[in-house]
């Protein structure tokens, strides 16, 4: 069966549980495998979850027309994008030589605690040396290169389920 030929709201539907999928192996690894998430790791989640309550809205909704779907694609692919653009950055901060690895900052609890949310996203998105470690990997690829590569498959996902024109 094809996919592009399932209706909206099945696309919506299936998107969601992808994401949903991965946010619940990821909690599965930190809660019963102990791997700790590091900030850059949250904000992929919280991406995620964005694109997940995104395509869930929408697939429940499932507008008939082309500018409701339009609208809901532009917020999922921001919500793709924003995700894209963390897990290409955590992936550039694991590539980098151990001599230019940043040094070890903060945990999250404390900078939530201690600095305004822009000063916190901003200070997470610089990534830090836990952001460099690579604890896991599958076939070769850490957990953010496997997000990076979600990322891409769920933005071209949702262009192909938003954007495309109703027959």
């Amino acid at each position: 069966m094809n996919p592009l030929r399932w209706s909206f709201r099945a696309r919506c539907l299936a998107g969601f549980a992808v994401c949903a999928a991965l946010i619940a192996y990821a909690l599965y690894a930190q809660l019963v495998d102990g791997l700790q998430p590091c900030p850059l790791c949250i904000f992929q989640r919280v991406a995620f979850a964005a694109l997940a309550l995104v395509l869930l809205i929408a697939g429940l909704h499932a507008p008939r027309g082309d500018g409701g779907r339009r609208a809901y694609g532009v917020l999922a692919l921001l919500a793709a994008l924003t995700g894209l653009a963390i897990a290409g950055r955590h992936v550039w901060l694991q590539h980098l030589p151990p001599d230019q690895v940043p040094m070890c900052g903060p945990g999250l609890d404390y900078l939530l605690e201690a600095m305004p949310v822009a000063g916190v996203i901003r200070t997470v998105l610089t990534g830090s040396g836990e952001c460099a470690a690579v604890d896991w990997t599958l076939l070769g690829l850490s957990m953010p290169e496997w997000s990076l590569l979600w990322f891409v498959l769920l933005a071209a996902w949702v262009a192909a389920t938003m954007f495309r024109r109703q027959r």
